[in-house]
């Protein structure tokens, strides 16, 4: 060990003279603790709504969806198979998608009509249940059978939609196409029934309100397009690489063909919320700028009340730099202990709150009821590094200050 840090460490412990002097090193110690606590439990709990908003959002929508100008297109079967032939490609499925007005006998709403093929859409969308998909898929199969009873055509509703419509599994429901109401008798009825196979719940609001999936025959007949579809959802093996694959489907494919990966789809909510934790992270290192100005303060001090020691210390040949040191020395301690006690604090009150869930949120305001964490190492060590820079930059003032007394006049004027 220098001697620096023997004086450093020797300043720390020794019992200072002015015991203002101690109050203000133990409040720049709680300062950083506090802020460094914060920091981590609010960007933990913001990773957590972000993550989870991702995970819900993936499991109503495709990672990419592959469209063509000009509308619809009908060869799909080959394109399909030609997109689940790149590696990074996990499934495909066509879908159709148009907007609809839905019927019952307590209300009507406005919907959002998803036709899905219920053999391959499990593989790209996840909130719907397999048994769901084999009562819609054994359905159809029964309208093309004239021996059999025909029973209505299953439709899966999201939860608050059919809370809206007064419906639950099992009621009958009428689909109304805007382009259908002026059409000339002889053509496909405006309205057709449709039986409520099931409920699906996302989370999401928007989405439970607003989707209803019937099959994609249904959806072809009902809105006339034959046997063309409106796109390909993809599912790829890495979100995050989305982007680039579905650049190289359309390098392959070429024009008229276009895509759009989620992160496009939903660019201004990720966005929003990246700047909120940005703005969240400037805001409480403001707690540990307010600690390192406590931490200045204290080694002010402390070399006013050292006078005459650094004046002796450089008359026995201590150089500016060493100097320099003991006080950095003691001013990055602060900061370290303050950083290590909101680590051990902060990584604590996370895993309390991510296991005993002891937070409850409105369920009428947030799509969830808990606050949702996520601690991701990275961040804690950024937030740390962050911390200790600020302390070590508050310390570069006193320090050189100290460094330079004039041994003479402090020693003469010094107490």
């Amino acid at each position: 060990m220098t001697f620096e840090f023997f004086i450093g460490g020797r300043y720390l412990r020794a019992k200072q003279k002015q015991a203002f002097i101690s109050l203000i090193t133990l409040l720049s110690i709680a300062g950083v603790t506090v802020g460094v606590m914060a920091l981590i439990v609010v960007i933990a709990v913001m990773s957590g709504f972000e993550s989870d908003l991702k995970s819900r959002i993936l499991g109503v929508e495709s990672h990419v969806v592959l469209m063509r100008h000009g509308g619809g297109f009908a060869d799909y079967p080959e394109v399909v198979r030609q997109v689940e032939a790149f590696g990074d490609v996990e499934a495909a499925t066509p879908f159709i998608y148009s907007q609809i007005m839905i019927r019952s006998s307590f209300g009507i709403s406005g919907a959002v009509l998803r036709g899905i093929d219920p053999g391959s859409a499990n593989r790209v969308i996840r909130n719907l249940k397999s048994d769901e998909l084999e009562k819609m898929d054994r359905r159809v199969v029964q309208d093309v059978e004239p021996n059999r009873n025909i029973e209505p055509h299953g439709i899966v509703l999201g939860k608050e939609l059919a809370v809206n419509l007064g419906v639950s599994t099992g009621d009958t429901v009428h689909l109304i196409l805007p382009q259908g109401m002026l059409s000339p008798i002889g053509h496909l009825p405006a309205m057709r029934r449709f039986e409520v196979i099931g409920l699906f719940e996302s989370g999401m609001y928007e989405y439970d309100s607003s989707l209803a999936y019937v099959h994609l025959n249904d959806a072809q007949k009902m809105l006339r397009m034959g046997d063309t579809v409106t796109g390909i959802e993809i599912r790829v093996n890495d979100v995050y690489q989305a982007a680039a694959t579905a650049a190289d489907i359309i390098n392959q494919l070429g024009y008229p063909y276009w895509a759009k990966d989620w992160m496009k789809m939903n660019h201004n909510l990720f966005s929003a919320l990246k700047l909120e934790k940005t703005v969240m992270f400037i805001i409480l290192t403001l707690i540990v700028l307010v600690a390192a100005f406590n931490i200045a303060s204290t080694l002010i001090m402390m070399v006013m009340e050292k006078t005459r020691d650094v004046a002796i210390l450089k008359t026995m040949g201590a150089t500016d730099r060493s100097i320099r040191r003991i006080f950095v020395f003691k001013g990055m301690t602060i900061g370290l202990i303050g950083t290590v006690l909101g680590v051990v604090c902060g990584v604590m009150l996370c895993v309390l709150l991510k296991r005993y869930k002891f937070i409850e949120l409105p369920g009428d305001v947030y799509y969830i009821t808990t606050l949702p964490v996520q601690l991701d190492v990275l961040t804690v060590l950024m937030i740390s590094g962050a911390a200790m820079l600020i302390c070590y930059l508050a310390t570069l003032y006193p320090a050189r200050k100290a460094s330079g007394l004039n041994p003479v006049e402090a020693i003469r004027y010094g107490g």
